[in-house]
């Protein structure tokens, strides 16, 4: 009896390492929203794109060190709340859509109404991601709907790079409310995203591959605004495309079918 309740309690502590990048992620998270709120936007973008950089790491780090854990699981999504979530939704709206104040009341309802939209969207999108996960039955090579970190790098991206281009954000409520509603609407879409996640550091990659990474480091190094925005708007897109392919695949296989049981038509 004693023995069972010994085995019934959670053991005491957690592993240090991963969760310390979670934290860093979090941290991140939560100052691009204090940047935001004293008008320094570029130091908020950076700072979500630091939180992605590490929030990548956390689970690589718990996996490779084998100090996975329920808590570290739970404590990730948290903070993928914040950093995913509601930083860029809030950087979002003070960089850009809060201006729409100036377009009438109904214009100023729906600017923060598009980036509460992508915050909901973003807690519904990691809510399924935890459910799924807890699952077998799944195809772990791919996401379903954006992951809400590269739904994060988008809205970023844009701020980042027409910041760099000095342009300001009430010039861009337009664009930057249609990107809003998109990335929350994309996050809890039914669109399949490569997870990368059958890609393993441990094992041997073919020497070209390093040399295509090296190229990849120079090309970021020269216009990193442009660059990270411009990658991750191509695996936004890869979703769309990958259902439309995989929808004409399929009308054609069903042409195939309907000839193959009609032969003299």
């Amino acid at each position: 009896m004693i023995n069972k309740l010994k085995q019934s309690k959670s053991p005491r502590g957690i592993y240090l390492l991963p969760n310390l990048f979670t934290t860093g992620a979090l941290f991140a998270g939560f100052y691009a929203i204090v940047a935001a709120m004293g008008a320094r936007f570029e130091a908020a973008a950076i700072a979500v794109f630091v939180a992605i950089l590490l929030d990548g790491l956390d689970g690589r780090v718990a996996r490779m060190t084998n100090t996975s854990s329920e808590f570290g699981a739970e404590y990730d999504s948290l903070s993928d709340m914040v950093s995913f979530g509601l930083a860029p939704s809030l950087v979002m709206y003070e960089w850009a859509l809060v201006h729409m104040n100036s377009m009438g009341w109904v214009w100023a309802k729906l600017g923060w109404l598009a980036a509460f939209f992508y915050a909901a969207a973003a807690a519904l999108r990691l809510a399924r991601f935890n459910i799924r996960s807890a699952g077998t039955a799944k195809d772990k090579r791919y996401f379903q709907g954006l992951p809400s970190p590269t739904a994060a790098a988008l809205l970023m991206g844009m701020v980042w790079v027409w910041h760099d281009l000095e342009f300001l954000g009430s010039d861009l409520k337009i664009p930057a409310f249609i990107l809003t509603a998109a990335a929350g609407a994309l996050m809890v879409s039914r669109f399949s995203y490569y997870s990368f996640k059958d890609l393993d550091p441990r094992h041997r990659i073919p020497y070209i591959a390093v040399l295509a990474i090296v190229l990849a480091f120079m090309l970021a190094s020269i216009d990193p605004p442009k660059v990270l925005f411009g990658v991750f708007a191509l695996y936004t897109v890869s979703g769309p495309l990958l259902q439309l392919l995989r929808w004409k695949r399929k009308r054609r296989h069903r042409a195939e079918a309907h000839d193959g049981e009609n032969p003299d038509q």
